[in-house]
């Protein structure tokens, strides 16, 4: 059965934001067959996150269990490969949590893209905790609202989709090396995700899409895309080519 994005809504934001050097850490380190315990005490006697308490590294691996493990082809592409541009990672850290939580992928793939596109990229926790407690079934307690605000725009700033610093936040484009670009492609060829090549979450977070997209994707190594109307055609290598 293929991998897919997670819908249920959840708070694991709340205690791990984006991660990007523990999820460096974690992809060179880790082997998917030692799992349970055994990864526990491995991960803790051989110091993957440095002098992380116990407590801290038994929390950073099941996050990257939800994030990384449960997309094989990609946990696998990710051990092995070591992208050349430094903006990567974060981009690969991001596109991996918004496939792993529904709300973040809302805020980088919705909330954050229309506010750009209506010229508002200013703004606090205050908005952000009023959009999230508009979500349905949004059943949280103001506190929690705001814990959501703060760690959303936290994750988003770690990727480059916010300014860094005190309020008001400014949302930002990031740049997208083709590596990365290339690694998405392949990512969403292997995951079932919400919208198409043309406009989906991922691609619209980092500000590509329609004619963008289009663009950027023609000139990808080791990618074919065409595109007819609303007929789109989009072939490329592996993930396990990567690298």
């Amino acid at each position: 059965m293929a991998s897919a994005e997670v819908d249920a809504f959840h708070t694991r934001i709340l205690r791990l934001t984006l991660a990007v050097q523990e999820s460096r850490a974690y992809w060179e380190a880790v082997d998917p067959e030692v799992r349970g315990p055994a990864r526990v005490e491995r991960a803790f006697s051989e110091r993957w996150f440095g002098n992380k308490s116990l407590a801290r590294v038994k929390l950073l691996l099941a996050n990257f269990a939800v994030r990384f493990d449960a997309y094989p082809d990609a946990l696998a592409a990710l051990r092995r490969w070591r992208p050349a541009d430094p903006g990567t990672r974060p981009l690969l850290c991001h596109w991996h949590m918004q496939l792993a939580d529904p709300l973040y992928r809302a805020f980088t793939g919705d909330w954050l893209p229309a506010r750009l596109a209506d010229g508002r990229k200013e703004f606090d926790a205050d908005a952000v905790a009023r959009w999230v407690g508009a979500r349905p079934d949004a059943d949280w307690a103001p506190a929690t609202r705001y814990g959501f605000a703060t760690k959303l725009t936290r994750a988003a700033a770690e990727a480059g989709l916010v300014s860094a610093g005190k309020a008001p936040r400014i949302a930002l484009l990031p740049r997208v090396p083709d590596e990365a670009l290339g690694y998405l492609v392949r990512l969403l060829q292997v995951v079932t995700h919400t919208g198409g090549w043309e406009d989906n979450p991922y691609l619209r977070s980092v500000g590509l899409t329609h004619d963008a997209v289009d663009a950027r994707l023609r000139r990808l190594p080791d990618v074919t895309y065409r595109r007819m109307g609303s007929l789109v055609e989009l072939n490329a290598s592996p993930l396990g080519a990567l690298g």
